[in-house]
């Protein structure tokens, strides 16, 4: 079965429970309209060209008819990050994955100010060339039984690709990954068995869908297991996210550490008593935040780690099961492993080295990069790129990316260890960012980036040394007003380290 094909099922049985309320619009819409208007969708997009048709739409119901749409013409849709250069990163999507059509939103390009390309179809025109007959023969249609109305949609393997998701580019130039049915389908069915959820929740959807964590999590997980959607379009719009957590009494809300930053500053005491669950992913979540949630909302954040190429959920804490520190235990049906990153060998619990991962929730490759796949794909094995250790108890824990170690003196240094140390040492609300920079005759030397005032450097530099070998303490820290943040929540590394480069060379000239 597909995606497609078990959302029908779902609706059919559903039908007037409200799938989402679009806050965008101000529509509540039932599962029986989402699968009517999916339908018109569907009929649409089949009159485009290719199998593949990009998806360029903010958070809300309309992006996700656009998906639904998109799989039951047979089409793979191809999800575009508007958020770091529309247009750019649809010329990007398209030369790479050989396709024309965008579906997106004029109300989206007036806002970011772009000029339409050539290939772009607005949603609001569909809407409104749709005819009275269009309606009635997709509101017919719908009501046929079930078995009938999945011949008239595309079928498939489940190995066929669902959807194409971009990396986010924070340390190089994004891929293309392809993720099945099959790999969207684990998660979905794992998380249930960990996690107590089910049709009486009420999922807070703020993540974009363009990112994995957002696609699976607040999209696919809610629709399949019939619970409902609060869909914003805008993940910085923190009050008005607050305000309808409270309204909708929602009871699970994820997202990543930036975003709960930005939630704890606007929440009131008593807006978050609906929630259950809050699971945070992408990023690591500081013991500040964990204490900020506990003392004003009496609300544990709960920390998972996932990757676009593992669709995305590897590992979570969960209920009874849960250190914090840790990203958790690994999801039922997933194979983790810790090797030496350079023997490649299996290291015994307690003992760092790299992730690897295997599963049904490993992609299917990276679109037209076959070499890249096959240097991260080895006999079933993904290997993330990260760094970590696997305690006694099958809890994994995160050192960070491998591309974050840099050799100092011919020393490993672990710049995400440095980062660490340092957020305790400042004030509450300041963000750091640990980076390295080129040094003729040592060969890099750290710097952090903090956001906040001029602060005590030699204090900060003395207290780092009870924890830290000289060579791994930050040797400048560079005020800057707002550290770039993606929109997935991740600091962009790679441009923090332009800045800072850039200010060293200011300095040395």
């Amino acid at each position: 079965m597909q995606l497609h094909q078990a959302f029908i099922i779902k609706a059919k049985k559903l039908g007037n429970k409200i799938a989402v309320y679009d806050q965008t619009t101000g529509k509540d819409i039932s599962y029986s309209k989402m699968l009517i208007a999916s339908l018109i969708l569907s009929k649409y997009f089949s009159r485009y060209h290719g199998e593949h048709i990009g998806v360029m739409v903010p958070t809300s119901a309309g992006c996700m008819l656009s998906v639904l749409g998109s799989l039951m013409c047979g089409k793979t849709p191809v999800m575009i990050n508007y958020a770091t250069g529309a247009r750019e990163n649809s010329i990007y999507a398209q030369e790479r994955c050989s396709f024309k059509t965008i579906i997106t939103s004029k109300k989206l390009l007036d806002k970011l100010n772009v000029e339409p390309l050539e290939g772009m179809v607005y949603l609001e025109d569909i809407m409104e060339s749709l005819t009275i007959f269009d309606k009635l023969k997709a509101a017919i249609k719908s009501k046929l039984p079930g078995s009938i109305l999945h011949l008239l949609v595309h079928r498939g393997s489940e190995n066929e690709n669902c959807v194409i998701l971009f990396t986010s580019g924070s340390e190089r130039d994004p891929k293309a990954v392809q993720l099945s049915h099959k790999n969207i389908f684990h998660n979905i069915n794992a998380l249930p068995k960990i996690i107590d959820i089910d049709a009486s929740d009420i999922f807070a959807a703020t993540l974009p869908v363009f990112h994995v964590f957002g696609l699976t999590t607040t999209f696919w997980l809610p629709i399949l297991i019939g619970a409902s959607i609060v869909a914003h379009a805008n993940p910085l719009d923190y009050k008005a996210i607050c305000d309808s957590i409270k309204k909708y009494k929602v009871t699970l809300l994820l997202g990543t550490p930036a975003f709960f930053y930005g939630y704890l500053q606007k929440a009131k005491i008593g807006d978050f008593a609906s929630i259950r669950y809050a699971i945070a992913g992408a990023d690591k979540v500081t013991d500040q935040l964990r204490e900020g949630y506990m003392r004003k909302h009496n609300l544990e954040i709960m920390e998972g780690y996932g990757t676009t190429e593992t669709s995305p959920v590897i590992s979570v804490n969960v209920p009874g099961a849960n250190k914090p520190g840790s990203i958790g235990r690994p999801l039922p049906g997933v194979k983790v492993k810790i090797i030496d990153r350079e023997t490649d060998k299996e290291l015994p619990p307690n003992k760092e080295g790299k992730i690897i991962v295997k599963g049904e929730l490993v992609m299917n490759g990276y679109l037209g990069d076959l070499e890249e796949t096959s240097l991260r794909i080895r006999d079933g094995w993904y290997d993330t790129g990260d760094m970590g250790i696997l305690d006694d108890d099958g809890f994994l824990w995160h050192r960070g990316r491998l591309r974050r170690f840099v050799k100092i003196g011919g020393e490993m240094v672990s710049l995400v260890r440095v980062e660490n140390i340092l957020e305790k040492l400042l004030p509450e609300d300041a963000v750091c960012c640990v980076v390295d920079v080129p040094n003729p005759k040592k060969g890099s030397d750290i710097v952090a980036a903090v956001t906040t005032k001029e602060i005590n450097k030699k204090q900060i530099q003395k207290k780092m040394a009870k924890e830290l070998p000289s060579i791994a303490i930050p040797k400048e820290f560079h005020v800057i007003e707002d550290i770039p943040i993606m929109p997935s929540g991740k600091v962009n590394f790679r441009e923090v380290e332009k800045i800072c480069r850039k200010l060293e060379n200011d300095k040395t000239n």
